[in-house]
Protein backbone atom coordinates (compact mmCIF):
# COMPACT_ATOMS: atom_id res chain seq x y z
CA UNK A 1 0.00 0.00 0.00
CA UNK A 2 1.57 3.19 -0.78
CA UNK A 3 -0.31 6.42 -0.51
CA UNK A 4 2.31 8.87 -2.30
CA UNK A 5 1.63 10.32 -5.76
CA UNK A 6 4.65 8.86 -8.09
CA UNK A 7 6.77 11.30 -10.13
CA UNK A 8 4.42 11.36 -13.10
CA UNK A 9 1.92 12.87 -10.78
CA UNK A 10 3.51 14.94 -9.04
CA UNK A 11 4.64 16.72 -12.02
CA UNK A 12 0.87 16.95 -13.36
CA UNK A 13 0.06 17.86 -10.22
CA UNK A 14 2.19 21.46 -10.32
CA UNK A 15 1.69 21.77 -13.86
CA UNK A 16 -1.98 22.19 -13.40
CA UNK A 17 -1.36 24.12 -10.12
CA UNK A 18 0.52 26.29 -12.60
CA UNK A 19 -1.74 26.83 -15.12
CA UNK A 20 -4.76 27.58 -12.24
CA UNK A 21 -2.28 30.31 -10.89
CA UNK A 22 -1.11 31.99 -14.53
CA UNK A 23 -4.20 31.39 -16.67
CA UNK A 24 -7.29 30.98 -14.48
CA UNK A 25 -7.17 33.10 -11.87
CA UNK A 26 -5.90 36.50 -13.89
CA UNK A 27 -9.71 36.28 -15.29
CA UNK A 28 -11.60 34.41 -12.86
CA UNK A 29 -13.46 37.65 -11.18
CA UNK A 30 -13.83 38.89 -14.97
CA UNK A 31 -15.87 35.94 -16.12
CA UNK A 32 -17.87 35.52 -12.30
CA UNK A 33 -18.56 38.92 -12.90
CA UNK A 34 -19.84 38.73 -16.26
CA UNK A 35 -21.51 35.47 -15.91
CA UNK A 36 -19.25 34.75 -19.58
CA UNK A 37 -18.12 31.24 -20.78
CA UNK A 38 -14.43 31.86 -20.97
CA UNK A 39 -13.44 30.99 -24.28
CA UNK A 40 -9.70 31.89 -23.97
CA UNK A 41 -9.09 29.87 -21.02
CA UNK A 42 -10.78 26.80 -22.62
CA UNK A 43 -8.16 27.57 -25.87
CA UNK A 44 -5.39 28.05 -23.47
CA UNK A 45 -6.06 24.06 -21.88
CA UNK A 46 -6.14 22.57 -24.45
CA UNK A 47 -2.51 24.29 -25.84
CA UNK A 48 -1.31 23.34 -22.04
CA UNK A 49 -2.58 19.68 -22.84
CA UNK A 50 -5.03 19.85 -19.83
CA UNK A 51 -8.55 19.91 -22.83
CA UNK A 52 -9.24 17.57 -25.28
CA UNK A 53 -9.51 13.78 -26.30
CA UNK A 54 -5.69 13.50 -25.64
CA UNK A 55 -5.87 14.74 -21.66
CA UNK A 56 -9.23 12.62 -21.45
CA UNK A 57 -7.38 9.63 -22.64
CA UNK A 58 -3.83 10.20 -20.67
CA UNK A 59 -5.89 10.69 -17.40
CA UNK A 60 -8.03 7.14 -18.49
CA UNK A 61 -4.72 5.38 -19.01
CA UNK A 62 -3.48 6.60 -15.34
CA UNK A 63 -3.72 3.15 -13.80
CA UNK A 64 -4.02 4.69 -10.56
CA UNK A 65 -6.21 6.65 -11.19
CA UNK A 66 -5.59 9.26 -10.19
CA UNK A 67 -4.82 12.34 -12.83
CA UNK A 68 -8.09 13.18 -13.38
CA UNK A 69 -8.99 13.61 -9.85
CA UNK A 70 -5.57 15.76 -9.36
CA UNK A 71 -6.43 17.79 -12.66
CA UNK A 72 -9.95 18.70 -10.94
CA UNK A 73 -8.78 19.63 -7.90
CA UNK A 74 -6.21 22.26 -9.20
CA UNK A 75 -8.29 23.61 -11.79
CA UNK A 76 -11.07 24.38 -9.66
CA UNK A 77 -8.30 25.84 -6.76
CA UNK A 78 -7.81 28.23 -9.66
CA UNK A 79 -11.24 28.89 -10.22
CA UNK A 80 -14.56 26.26 -10.13
CA UNK A 81 -16.82 27.81 -12.73
CA UNK A 82 -13.84 28.33 -14.95
CA UNK A 83 -12.93 24.93 -14.71
CA UNK A 84 -16.42 23.56 -14.85
CA UNK A 85 -16.40 25.12 -18.59
CA UNK A 86 -12.89 23.94 -19.46
CA UNK A 87 -14.25 20.40 -18.41
CA UNK A 88 -17.71 20.27 -18.49
CA UNK A 89 -17.87 18.23 -21.79
CA UNK A 90 -16.12 15.07 -19.75
CA UNK A 91 -19.75 14.30 -18.38
CA UNK A 92 -21.53 14.32 -22.20
CA UNK A 93 -18.36 12.35 -23.19
CA UNK A 94 -18.75 10.00 -19.93
CA UNK A 95 -22.32 9.43 -21.38
CA UNK A 96 -21.63 8.39 -24.72
CA UNK A 97 -18.93 6.06 -23.30
CA UNK A 98 -21.30 4.25 -20.71
CA UNK A 99 -23.97 3.78 -23.52
CA UNK A 100 -22.81 3.89 -26.73
CA UNK A 101 -21.10 1.37 -29.34
CA UNK A 102 -17.65 1.69 -30.50
CA UNK A 103 -18.96 3.38 -33.82
CA UNK A 104 -21.09 5.78 -31.55
CA UNK A 105 -18.55 6.22 -28.86
CA UNK A 106 -15.88 6.90 -32.18
CA UNK A 107 -18.44 9.65 -33.72
CA UNK A 108 -19.45 11.21 -30.83
CA UNK A 109 -17.12 11.72 -28.34
CA UNK A 110 -14.61 13.73 -30.43
CA UNK A 111 -17.39 16.07 -31.34
CA UNK A 112 -17.43 17.03 -27.22
CA UNK A 113 -14.32 18.67 -27.89
CA UNK A 114 -14.12 19.51 -31.25
CA UNK A 115 -9.93 20.53 -32.42
CA UNK A 116 -6.83 22.79 -31.70
CA UNK A 117 -9.00 24.92 -34.57
CA UNK A 118 -12.78 24.62 -33.15
CA UNK A 119 -13.17 24.09 -30.12
CA UNK A 120 -16.48 22.87 -29.31
CA UNK A 121 -18.81 21.66 -26.43
CA UNK A 122 -20.83 18.78 -25.11
CA UNK A 123 -23.75 18.44 -22.42
CA UNK A 124 -25.22 15.88 -20.67
CA UNK A 125 -29.28 16.29 -20.04
CA UNK A 126 -30.56 14.49 -17.09
CA UNK A 127 -32.31 16.62 -14.88
CA UNK A 128 -35.58 18.11 -15.02
CA UNK A 129 -37.45 20.51 -12.98
CA UNK A 130 -39.66 17.29 -10.78
CA UNK A 131 -36.93 14.69 -11.23
CA UNK A 132 -33.35 15.96 -10.37
CA UNK A 133 -31.87 13.26 -8.12
CA UNK A 134 -35.15 10.98 -8.82
CA UNK A 135 -34.17 9.95 -12.27
CA UNK A 136 -36.70 7.20 -12.71
CA UNK A 137 -39.05 10.17 -12.73
CA UNK A 138 -37.96 11.90 -15.88
CA UNK A 139 -40.74 13.38 -18.25
CA UNK A 140 -39.00 13.88 -21.07
CA UNK A 141 -40.23 11.02 -23.87
CA UNK A 142 -38.83 9.99 -27.01
CA UNK A 143 -40.82 7.83 -29.36
CA UNK A 144 -39.76 5.69 -32.27
CA UNK A 145 -41.71 7.11 -35.69
CA UNK A 146 -40.04 5.36 -38.50
CA UNK A 147 -37.00 5.75 -38.93
CA UNK A 148 -36.82 8.59 -36.17
CA UNK A 149 -36.91 9.36 -32.73
CA UNK A 150 -39.06 12.32 -31.95
CA UNK A 151 -38.08 14.01 -28.27
CA UNK A 152 -40.04 16.20 -26.14
CA UNK A 153 -39.32 17.66 -22.91
CA UNK A 154 -37.47 20.06 -20.67
CA UNK A 155 -34.14 19.50 -18.95
CA UNK A 156 -32.99 22.09 -16.36
CA UNK A 157 -30.04 23.47 -14.94
CA UNK A 158 -28.03 21.95 -17.45
CA UNK A 159 -24.00 22.73 -18.00
CA UNK A 160 -23.64 23.78 -21.76
CA UNK A 161 -27.20 23.27 -22.26
CA UNK A 162 -28.10 25.64 -25.07
CA UNK A 163 -24.76 25.91 -26.62
CA UNK A 164 -23.50 22.04 -26.55
CA UNK A 165 -22.36 20.85 -30.15
CA UNK A 166 -23.77 17.62 -28.81
CA UNK A 167 -26.25 16.80 -26.20
CA UNK A 168 -26.32 13.72 -24.79
CA UNK A 169 -30.32 13.01 -23.50
CA UNK A 170 -31.73 11.16 -21.65
CA UNK A 171 -35.74 10.15 -22.35
CA UNK A 172 -38.27 7.88 -21.50
CA UNK A 173 -39.61 5.06 -23.78
CA UNK A 174 -41.46 3.47 -21.63
CA UNK A 175 -42.45 5.08 -18.78
CA UNK A 176 -44.08 1.82 -16.99
CA UNK A 177 -41.07 0.48 -16.51
CA UNK A 178 -39.34 3.36 -14.51
CA UNK A 179 -35.68 3.84 -14.98
CA UNK A 180 -35.49 0.80 -17.39
CA UNK A 181 -37.64 2.03 -19.72
CA UNK A 182 -35.25 4.92 -20.50
CA UNK A 183 -32.55 5.37 -23.02
CA UNK A 184 -30.25 8.24 -24.01
CA UNK A 185 -29.98 10.09 -27.01
CA UNK A 186 -27.36 11.86 -28.66
CA UNK A 187 -28.53 15.66 -30.85
CA UNK A 188 -26.60 17.22 -32.81
CA UNK A 189 -26.16 21.46 -32.55
CA UNK A 190 -29.01 22.82 -34.79
CA UNK A 191 -31.33 20.05 -34.96
CA UNK A 192 -34.66 21.08 -35.24
CA UNK A 193 -36.92 21.19 -32.24
CA UNK A 194 -33.53 21.34 -29.27
CA UNK A 195 -33.40 25.34 -28.45
CA UNK A 196 -31.66 27.13 -25.41
CA UNK A 197 -34.36 27.99 -22.64
CA UNK A 198 -33.84 30.19 -19.56
CA UNK A 199 -30.25 30.63 -18.51
CA UNK A 200 -29.72 30.94 -15.20
CA UNK A 201 -28.18 33.37 -12.86
CA UNK A 202 -26.87 31.80 -9.91
CA UNK A 203 -24.68 32.36 -6.70
CA UNK A 204 -21.50 30.63 -8.03
CA UNK A 205 -19.81 28.78 -10.44
CA UNK A 206 -20.93 31.58 -12.85
CA UNK A 207 -18.28 31.26 -15.36
CA UNK A 208 -19.85 28.05 -16.20
CA UNK A 209 -22.85 28.00 -18.82
CA UNK A 210 -25.90 26.32 -16.70
CA UNK A 211 -29.47 27.02 -18.62
CA UNK A 212 -32.60 24.97 -19.81
CA UNK A 213 -32.54 22.70 -22.69
CA UNK A 214 -36.23 22.79 -24.84
CA UNK A 215 -37.18 19.53 -26.66
CA UNK A 216 -40.31 20.10 -28.51
CA UNK A 217 -40.59 17.62 -31.47
CA UNK A 218 -37.50 16.99 -32.17
CA UNK A 219 -36.66 14.69 -34.37
CA UNK A 220 -33.07 12.83 -34.48
CA UNK A 221 -31.78 9.67 -37.01
CA UNK A 222 -32.85 6.09 -35.69
CA UNK A 223 -28.96 5.58 -35.28
CA UNK A 224 -28.81 8.52 -32.42
CA UNK A 225 -30.03 5.75 -30.10
CA UNK A 226 -27.22 5.23 -27.85
CA UNK A 227 -26.14 1.37 -27.40
CA UNK A 228 -29.14 0.55 -30.83
CA UNK A 229 -32.26 -0.53 -30.70
CA UNK A 230 -31.43 -4.25 -30.47
CA UNK A 231 -29.68 -3.49 -26.87
CA UNK A 232 -32.64 -1.17 -25.86
CA UNK A 233 -35.10 -3.97 -27.07
CA UNK A 234 -33.60 -6.49 -24.97
CA UNK A 235 -32.96 -4.10 -22.01
CA UNK A 236 -36.93 -3.47 -22.35
CA UNK A 237 -37.78 -6.97 -22.56
CA UNK A 238 -35.88 -7.78 -19.80
CA UNK A 239 -37.23 -5.14 -17.33
CA UNK A 240 -40.89 -6.30 -18.64
CA UNK A 241 -40.21 -10.02 -17.27
CA UNK A 242 -39.43 -8.89 -14.12
CA UNK A 243 -35.72 -9.57 -14.45
CA UNK A 244 -33.01 -7.24 -12.38
CA UNK A 245 -31.02 -5.48 -13.79
CA UNK A 246 -28.12 -2.52 -13.09
CA UNK A 247 -28.74 0.96 -12.56
CA UNK A 248 -29.62 3.27 -14.85
CA UNK A 249 -27.08 4.67 -17.54
CA UNK A 250 -27.50 7.94 -16.07
CA UNK A 251 -27.06 6.66 -12.90
CA UNK A 252 -24.08 4.55 -13.57
CA UNK A 253 -22.17 8.00 -15.28
CA UNK A 254 -22.82 9.91 -12.17
CA UNK A 255 -21.58 7.24 -10.12
CA UNK A 256 -17.96 7.58 -11.99
CA UNK A 257 -17.87 11.07 -12.16
CA UNK A 258 -18.35 11.55 -8.22
CA UNK A 259 -15.07 11.12 -7.32
CA UNK A 260 -14.11 13.82 -10.07
CA UNK A 261 -16.94 16.44 -8.39
CA UNK A 262 -15.36 15.30 -4.59
CA UNK A 263 -12.00 16.52 -5.93
CA UNK A 264 -13.52 19.79 -7.93
CA UNK A 265 -15.17 21.10 -4.57
CA UNK A 266 -11.60 20.29 -2.55
CA UNK A 267 -9.99 22.48 -4.84
CA UNK A 268 -12.50 25.13 -3.60
CA UNK A 269 -11.61 24.46 -0.14
CA UNK A 270 -7.83 24.06 -0.41
CA UNK A 271 -8.02 27.75 -2.36
CA UNK A 272 -9.72 29.26 0.44
CA UNK A 273 -7.64 27.37 3.23
CA UNK A 274 -4.06 28.50 1.90
CA UNK A 275 -4.86 32.16 1.22
CA UNK A 276 -6.18 32.19 4.60
CA UNK A 277 -3.13 30.85 6.17
CA UNK A 278 -1.41 33.58 3.92
CA UNK A 279 -3.29 36.27 5.24
CA UNK A 280 -3.58 35.49 8.83
CA UNK A 281 0.51 35.35 8.44
CA UNK A 282 0.37 39.25 8.00
CA UNK A 283 -2.24 39.64 10.89
CA UNK A 284 -1.20 40.47 15.05
CA UNK A 285 -4.12 40.04 17.50
CA UNK A 286 -2.84 42.56 20.23
CA UNK A 287 0.86 42.53 19.05
CA UNK A 288 1.13 38.67 18.94
CA UNK A 289 1.32 37.07 15.10
CA UNK A 290 -2.48 35.88 14.50
CA UNK A 291 -0.85 32.17 13.53
CA UNK A 292 0.43 32.15 16.94
CA UNK A 293 -3.34 32.44 18.50
CA UNK A 294 -4.39 28.69 20.03
CA UNK A 295 -7.58 29.26 19.19
CA UNK A 296 -6.95 29.86 15.34
CA UNK A 297 -4.51 26.99 15.33
CA UNK A 298 -7.52 24.66 16.54
CA UNK A 299 -9.53 26.01 13.77
CA UNK A 300 -6.98 25.57 10.91
CA UNK A 301 -6.26 22.46 12.48
CA UNK A 302 -9.95 21.42 12.00
CA UNK A 303 -9.65 22.49 8.35
CA UNK A 304 -6.35 20.92 7.28
CA UNK A 305 -7.72 17.32 8.66
CA UNK A 306 -10.86 17.69 6.74
CA UNK A 307 -9.54 18.55 3.71
CA UNK A 308 -6.96 15.32 4.25
CA UNK A 309 -9.53 13.30 4.93
CA UNK A 310 -12.13 14.26 2.33
CA UNK A 311 -9.32 13.82 -0.40
CA UNK A 312 -8.15 10.32 0.56
CA UNK A 313 -11.97 9.04 0.01
CA UNK A 314 -11.48 10.43 -3.26
CA UNK A 315 -8.42 9.16 -4.06
CA UNK A 316 -9.83 5.43 -3.01
CA UNK A 317 -12.76 6.08 -5.21
CA UNK A 318 -11.02 7.31 -7.95
CA UNK A 319 -8.65 4.14 -8.02
CA UNK A 320 -11.37 1.84 -7.30
CA UNK A 321 -13.14 3.21 -10.34
CA UNK A 322 -10.06 3.00 -12.52
CA UNK A 323 -9.40 -0.79 -11.51
CA UNK A 324 -12.66 -2.00 -11.44
CA UNK A 325 -12.80 -2.69 -7.94
CA UNK A 326 -17.01 -2.60 -7.27
CA UNK A 327 -18.11 0.35 -5.12
CA UNK A 328 -20.61 -1.99 -3.51
CA UNK A 329 -20.62 0.15 -0.17
CA UNK A 330 -21.26 3.40 -1.89
CA UNK A 331 -17.40 4.56 -1.61
CA UNK A 332 -18.16 6.96 -4.97
CA UNK A 333 -20.91 8.51 -3.02
CA UNK A 334 -18.73 8.87 -0.05
CA UNK A 335 -16.57 10.85 -1.42
CA UNK A 336 -18.77 13.19 -3.08
CA UNK A 337 -20.81 13.72 -0.03
CA UNK A 338 -17.37 14.33 2.01
CA UNK A 339 -16.03 16.51 -0.12
CA UNK A 340 -19.05 18.88 -0.50
CA UNK A 341 -20.03 19.09 2.98
CA UNK A 342 -16.30 19.65 4.00
CA UNK A 343 -16.05 22.57 1.39
CA UNK A 344 -19.10 24.21 2.33
CA UNK A 345 -17.83 23.63 6.17
CA UNK A 346 -14.17 25.10 5.27
CA UNK A 347 -15.16 28.16 3.80
CA UNK A 348 -17.66 29.00 6.16
CA UNK A 349 -15.33 28.25 8.94
CA UNK A 350 -12.67 30.27 7.31
CA UNK A 351 -15.07 33.21 6.61
CA UNK A 352 -16.08 33.22 10.45
CA UNK A 353 -12.12 33.16 11.34
CA UNK A 354 -11.04 36.23 9.05
CA UNK A 355 -13.72 38.81 10.35
CA UNK A 356 -15.82 41.24 8.55
CA UNK A 357 -13.82 41.80 6.00
CA UNK A 358 -14.51 37.70 4.54
CA UNK A 359 -18.16 39.28 3.34
CA UNK A 360 -17.02 41.98 1.56
CA UNK A 361 -15.96 41.15 -2.61
CA UNK A 362 -12.50 42.28 -2.20
CA UNK A 363 -11.95 38.95 -0.45
CA UNK A 364 -11.53 35.37 -2.19
CA UNK A 365 -13.29 33.93 0.52
CA UNK A 366 -16.35 35.34 -0.29
CA UNK A 367 -16.08 33.54 -4.44
CA UNK A 368 -15.07 30.68 -2.93
CA UNK A 369 -17.67 30.45 -0.48
CA UNK A 370 -20.37 31.27 -2.91
CA UNK A 371 -19.17 28.82 -5.28
CA UNK A 372 -18.63 25.88 -2.67
CA UNK A 373 -22.73 25.41 -1.98
CA UNK A 374 -22.93 23.55 -5.53
CA UNK A 375 -21.36 21.08 -4.54
CA UNK A 376 -23.67 19.74 -2.19
CA UNK A 377 -26.53 19.68 -4.60
CA UNK A 378 -25.91 19.23 -8.39
CA UNK A 379 -25.04 15.34 -9.05
CA UNK A 380 -27.17 14.60 -6.74
CA UNK A 381 -27.98 15.98 -3.34
CA UNK A 382 -26.29 15.66 0.36
CA UNK A 383 -29.37 13.95 1.84
CA UNK A 384 -29.31 11.62 -1.95
CA UNK A 385 -25.81 10.69 -1.34
CA UNK A 386 -26.48 9.64 2.28
CA UNK A 387 -29.60 7.51 1.33
CA UNK A 388 -27.43 6.05 -1.69
CA UNK A 389 -24.62 4.66 1.38
CA UNK A 390 -27.44 3.80 3.56
CA UNK A 391 -28.93 1.91 1.31
CA UNK A 392 -25.80 0.19 -0.26
CA UNK A 393 -24.35 -0.40 2.95
CA UNK A 394 -27.60 -2.35 4.58
CA UNK A 395 -27.01 -4.36 0.88
CA UNK A 396 -23.80 -5.28 1.49
CA UNK A 397 -24.96 -6.07 5.14
CA UNK A 398 -27.57 -8.90 3.84
CA UNK A 399 -25.15 -10.19 1.65
CA UNK A 400 -22.34 -10.84 3.71
CA UNK A 401 -25.36 -12.64 6.16
CA UNK A 402 -26.46 -14.39 3.62
CA UNK A 403 -23.15 -15.17 3.01
CA UNK A 404 -21.82 -16.57 6.50
CA UNK A 405 -25.74 -18.55 6.61
CA UNK A 406 -24.33 -20.38 3.84
CA UNK A 407 -20.58 -21.38 4.87
CA UNK A 408 -22.98 -22.57 8.12
CA UNK A 409 -25.34 -24.97 5.94
CA UNK A 410 -22.70 -25.87 4.23
CA UNK A 411 -20.75 -27.26 7.40
CA UNK A 412 -17.93 -24.88 7.44
CA UNK A 413 -17.57 -22.82 10.41
CA UNK A 414 -19.60 -19.41 10.08
CA UNK A 415 -17.66 -16.79 9.80
CA UNK A 416 -18.49 -13.68 12.37
CA UNK A 417 -20.13 -10.89 9.88
CA UNK A 418 -17.46 -8.05 10.87
CA UNK A 419 -15.38 -10.54 9.18
CA UNK A 420 -17.07 -11.91 5.95
CA UNK A 421 -16.28 -8.86 3.98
Amino acid sequence: MDFALNDEQREFRDHCRRFAREVIRPVARKHDAEESTPWEVIREARAWGLNGLDHIQRTGQDRDGQLGVIAAEEMHWGCAGIALAVNGSGLAAAGIAASGSPEQIARWVPQCFGSDEEIKLGAYAVTEAQAGSDVKSLRTTAKLDGDEWVLDGTKVFITNGGIADVHVVVATVDSALGHRGQASFVIGKGTPGLEQGKKETKIGIRASHTAEVVLENCRIPAENLLGGMDKLNRKLERARSGQKSGASNALATFEITRPMVGASALGIAQAAYEWTLEYLDGQTIESRPALKEQRIQQVLADVATEIDSARLLVQRASWMGRNGVPMSGGQGSMSKLKAGDVTMWATTTLMDLVGPYAQTADCPLEKWFRDAKIYQLFEGTAQVQRLVISRMQAQEYRERLEWAGELAAGGAPATPVSAAA
